[in-house]
């Protein structure tokens, strides 16, 4: 009688280094998932370049858009490689989305794009020290595991509603129509566009497939929902799309823009626009990414059953070291700060659980530098289905929350309820944490919160506060 073959034996050096059996996985999944994560965020090679590209900075200037879709494809790719050997943890890396529009329409505006972009490499650098010295983990440690779990949560309803807004699915009703409902169903309360239509269709189509446990679901839901998209454009040419229209290009190979790389500045921002409110952006970037990644790691990590006792994932000092690495590549190359993508979380529900699937991510970004015409193929529409199907998976641990306990339960409905609703991550984060500070220190129970998180409070306190103290003294 043959002995049974342990699956978790590693099967070669790659399998080793990756330990990839070792969690469970196989080189299919990763494969899979590493698609599933490039499918699911590929918009920011075509989102990230209009968004900076629309800004204006202080001298008028704007940065070309096709330098800016090749620098964002180029820093996504090494950066998500990077994370891939360096940490071995499924978590992709893009140009921020939030971070980008408030460099554009905040801080550019004040200096000049290559002073804009000096701002957030020292951002880098600064949380790579906090990194490095061990303060980034220290506070990463301090938060109790329900609130990591609670901010977990919170991030899968923020992708949730990312979805649906993308897929034009839900809408914000304009001011001017006199309502007080600030949200509604397509437009009217009602599908208005075929574009909508096409997610519904592919998002049922998605569930069905999910349900039904077929592999590669979620992937074969983005890959179906584009084709029916490019149908749909074909025979209806509609209007609606949310970002692409989903046709095929005319041609698929570009050559690259590599002109902004290396086009920043450290130094006069603090002349030209004072150093207070220097201070205050770098203050603003830094406090979103830090916590940020930091929710961003526990619900990819969550999601894969990655975490340890504490909820930590594995190897966190090299995965908050190589995203604060990033976040300084992309202001040195003009994109923007780089940062963990939650999208990664799909790319773990396809079956990704180690650094093995950021290589096909990665390299995917760095094919998307020459074929950016056909990246722009997959539209809204059909990519936003894979965040609906990742939401659920992560809501799902709503349960781990002891919801008897009102001082963990009201910081982590705050932290739930927040992301969504005001569209940020930091914001969720930063609420729960100050109201679990709060409601311990008022019951008596002060003792339980870590010494760190007083002063992680406070911060957060100044961070909500940044608008009256920036009036007030400026």
């Amino acid at each position: 009688m043959t002995a049974a073959t342990d699956t978790r034996t590693p099967k070669n050096g790659f399998d080793r280094f990756f330990e990839i059996s070792a969690r469970g996985s196989t080189l299919g999944r990763e494969v899979r998932g590493g698609l599933a994560t490039f499918f699911t965020m590929a918009y920011i090679v075509v989102l990230n370049p209009l968004i900076l590209g629309n800004g204006v900075d202080g001298d008028g200037a704007q940065l070309a858009i096709t330098a800016l879709a090749a620098g964002t494809a180029l820093v996504a790719g090494l950066m998500t490689i990077l994370m891939g050997v360096v940490a071995r943890f499924p978590l992709a890396l893009a140009a921020g989305l939030g971070v980008n529009a408030l460099v554009a329409y905040e801080i550019a505006p004040e200096m000049t794009w290559a002073d804009a972009m000096g701002l957030v490499v020292i951002e880098g650098v600064l949380i790579a020290i906090l990194v490095l010295t061990g303060l980034r983990t220290m506070v990463f440690r301090a938060v109790p595991t329900q609130l990591k779990t609670a901010i977990g949560v919170g991030i899968g309803l923020f992708l949730m509603i990312i979805g649906l807004v993308d897929a034009g699915f839900v809408r914000r009703i304009p001011d001017a129509s006199g309502t007080t409902v600030p949200l509604e169903l397509g437009v009217g309360g009602k599908l208005s566009t075929w574009p909508t239509v096409v997610f519904v269709v592919g998002l049922l189509f998605t569930l069905v497939l999910f349900v039904r446990k077929v592999r590669g679901a979620i992937l074969i839901g983005i890959l179906g929902s584009t084709v029916l998209a490019i149908i749909v454009e074909a025979i209806a040419h509609p209007k609606g799309w949310s970002l692409n229209t989903p046709k095929l290009p005319e041609k698929i190979v570009s050559s690259p823009d590599l002109s902004l790389l290396g086009h920043f500045n450290v130094l006069d921002s603090w002349s030209r626009a004072g150093w207070l409110v220097v201070v205050m952006f770098i203050f603003t970037l830094l406090i979103t990414d830090f916590f940020d990644t930091m929710g961003t790691m526990v619900a990819v990590g969550q999601e894969g059953e990655l975490l340890d006792s504490e909820g930590m994932p594995p190897r966190t000092k090299e995965i908050l070291l190589v995203d604060s690495v990033a976040a300084a590549a992309g202001g040195a190359a003009s994109v923007s700060s780089n940062t963990s993508y939650i999208e990664s979380a799909a790319g773990v529900g396809e079956g990704a659980r180690t650094g093995a699937a950021n290589l096909v991510t990665g390299v995917l970004f760095l094919l998307a530098m020459f074929l950016a015409p056909l990246v722009s193929v997959v539209p809204f529409e059909a990519a936003s289905t894979a965040l609906v199907v990742v939401g659920f998976l992560m809501m799902t641990a709503v349960k781990q929350i002891d919801w008897a306990d009102y001082t963990i339960a009201v910081p982590a409905f705050l932290a739930i309820t927040l992301m969504p609703f005001t569209y940020s991550i930091s914001n969720g984060i930063g609420a729960g944490i100050i109201t679990y500070v709060l409601l311990k220190a008022v019951t008596g129970r002060a003792r339980e919160v870590h010494p760190i998180l007083y002063g992680v409070a406070a911060l957060f306190v100044l961070y909500f506060l940044r608008g009256p103290l920036e009036t007030w003294i400026l």
